[in-house]
């Protein structure tokens, strides 16, 4: 062997090792590369609080898009490329329409905790469509009447007839949201399924709402709701409940929601995948993450705003490391709860009207506004 040849040799074999020496290397770091996971939702779902742990775990980025109202969210989903968002929290009663417009992926019951499930729960109205799955259940609260308590008695607070106080006028506030709003006007108008109703009763639903118009201080979002209530420039406010005065009242301030003998309103929310997602695997296992005893008890008091947790196991996993928070928002196993005002029902959910298109709901509110 010529010398020449010795020393091809010996070179062809040292970049033969220096390339399987690099190839684990490579491959490790490329496993180790940050899985950036797009979220739509409400604010305060991709905060520390809520996603800290698990994007630690998982080495995981979320990049949320926060909105406030299903309208605002459809009108983002159709506004974006299939594949933009790879989880999408919404409310229950919009599932339905994100389904339709395919704008979400099916999902295998098998890889959720269904059975940890409270019964009321495991195939919850409109998340499933002829037998398939579009969409997890997470959390959940009720709407009620939230009210100042320097200002009104809980016992002043248990009718909406409050909205009509006198000691209201121009101080009432408005969530800034059809569905709530007129949904609580329905109730209190004695619509006993407060979305499903005709033509007279609509009628007499708008009429009750324009009778508070003189009451109204403002409409206001998410965080004008938030100040206005604890700056007392608003001393009640319609359309909301806990999810806003409990993390307010946990703050310290004067504000308290309790359900009115006219009965309440739930609102749902629930995640899915969405349609064309680059990350599905990991949206799935977030979903699994979020919806797992651990992941619901952290769920269940979120800095942004507390809610109920459909999930039994997280009950208990609440009980066990946070007993003040299960007892504010009475989920204490063994104990009256909300499940008794569910059963009983006190409560109705929040959906879409029934007999009328929801163009009818948004254009008398933005009529309302205007008066």
């Amino acid at each position: 062997m010529s010398d020449l040849s010795f020393m091809t040799r010996r070179k062809i074999l040292k970049l033969a090792g220096a390339t399987t020496l690099a190839a684990p290397f490579l491959s490790i770091r490329a496993s180790a590369q940050t899985v950036n996971l797009s979220m739509l939702a409400w604010y305060g779902h991709a905060e520390p609080d809520i996603v800290g742990e698990f994007e630690e775990a998982n080495n995981v980025k979320f990049t949320p898009k926060y909105y406030t109202g299903g309208d605002n969210m459809l009108g983002l989903i159709a506004q974006s490329p299939a594949g933009t968002y790879d989880v999408i929290l919404s409310d229950a009663e919009y599932v339905q329409q994100l389904n339709s417009a395919g704008y979400i992926e099916e999902l295998d019951p098998e890889d959720y905790h269904f059975d940890d499930y409270f019964p009321e729960f495991q195939k919850f109205p409109g998340h499933w469509k002829d037998g398939k799955l579009f969409s997890v259940l997470t959390r959940f609260g009720f709407l009620g009447v939230a009210y100042n308590t320097d200002t009104f008695s809980e016992a002043d607070a248990m009718s909406y007839d409050l909205y009509a106080d006198d000691r209201l006028t121009g101080k009432l506030g408005h969530f800034d949201w059809h569905l709530p709003n007129l949904g609580q006007t329905s109730l209190w108008a004695g619509n006993a399924s407060p979305y499903d109703i005709d033509a007279a009763a609509w009628d007499a639903v708008k009429a009750k709402t324009m009778t508070l118009r003189p009451q109204v201080g403002g409409f206001f979002d998410y965080g004008g709701t938030f100040s206005s209530l604890k700056n007392g420039q608003m001393l009640a406010f319609a359309g909301i409940g806990d999810w806003i005065t409990g993390t307010l009242e946990k703050n310290g301030a004067k504000v308290r929601s309790v359900v009115p003998e006219q009965g309440g309103l739930q609102w749902t929310e629930s995640f899915s995948i969405g349609k064309g997602s680059p990350n599905a695997e990991m949206a799935k296992k977030w979903i699994q993450w979020i919806t797992s005893p651990e992941g619901q008890a952290k769920s269940a008091d979120m800095a942004a705003y507390p809610a109920l947790i459909p999930n039994q196991k997280g009950w208990k996993v609440l009980n066990e490391t946070n007993m003040a928070e299960a007892k504010r928002q009475k989920m204490v196993v063994g104990e009256a709860n909300v499940m008794d005002m569910i059963r009983s029902g006190q409560i109705q959910f929040r959906q879409l009207p029934v007999q009328q298109g929801i163009e009818d709901w948004n254009d008398f509110w933005s009529d309302y506004k205007g008066a």
